[in-house]
């Protein structure tokens, strides 16, 4: 297999865990997880930036991208996905998007603030956790190592790209 083709892969199988992050921050808003509360140390549970609706509507539209990709993957030689793998995709990522805010609230750093490897990988280790929990065959299966491999390279690259570009279009308010 060569890297383009690894590369391809690697996407489409990312896919619905890319989506719902940027797909929570444009649907999100509303009431926050933590309903505003703090713990002992001071500081929110989550944040204001981590709402019920941007869960919802986040884990639906990377399921629904997993769907359509399902429409044409037999056409275009690549895998396709069991709904229950859809939904540990996009869920699993905000689930390590949530995880991760955790602990930059308990590390005492604001929403928006940078904490690197760990912002562009935790959509990836909570996806990939939820998924070997519960659709471990299917996993294993389409996750191979060299695809692990290159995810794990390509998605940080891809995560630094797309926050530039929405920063300098004026979507984002900082560039990480």
């Amino acid at each position: 297999m060569n890297i383009l083709h690894l590369i391809i892969l690697g996407i489409w199988l990312m896919l619905p865990a890319y989506v719902p992050n940027p797909a929570a921050a444009l649907f999100g808003g509303g009431r926050p997880i933590d309903l505003g509360k703090k713990l002992k140390d001071g500081y929110r549970i989550f944040g204001d930036g981590k709402t019920f609706r941007g869960l919802i509507f986040g884990t639906l539209c990377g399921i629904a991208i997993g769907l359509m990709q399902n429409l044409i993957s037999s056409r275009m030689g690549l895998p396709s996905f069991v709904l229950p793998a859809l939904f540990c995709l996009s869920f699993g990522a905000l689930l390590g998007d949530l995880c991760k805010s955790f602990f930059k609230r308990r590390f005492g750093l604001r929403r928006g603030a940078s904490l690197p490897v760990v912002d562009q990988l935790d959509l990836v280790f909570g996806s990939w956790l939820l998924c070997l929990i519960f659709v471990r065959v299917w996993f294993l299966y389409n996750f191979k190592p060299q695809i692990i491999v290159v995810v794990l390279v390509m998605t940080p690259l891809l995560h630094i790209s797309m926050n530039i570009i929405g920063y300098k279009m004026g979507v984002k308010k900082e560039p990480w």
